[in-house]
């Protein structure tokens, strides 16, 4: 699943990384600490390759 804006995106890499090991995983804040326990790597691999060109830093509320 692609994400739907930039704040997902980087939230998406910062819990990849620490999922791989190469970030302590209590460093992790908000929406990147239950991404990490949540999410495969595989699905955090797809969220985090998104581009952010034409993305709102956070998506609105509908």
């Amino acid at each position: 699943m692609p994400a739907k804006s930039a704040a997902q995106q980087k939230a998406a890499g910062a819990a990849l990384s620490a999922k791989r090991g190469d970030t302590p995983k209590d460093e992790l804040k908000g929406a990147s600490k239950s991404m990490v326990k949540s999410m495969s790597e595989k699905e955090l691999e797809k969220m985090a390759s998104t581009s952010r060109k034409d993305k709102p830093e956070h998506k609105k509320a509908s």
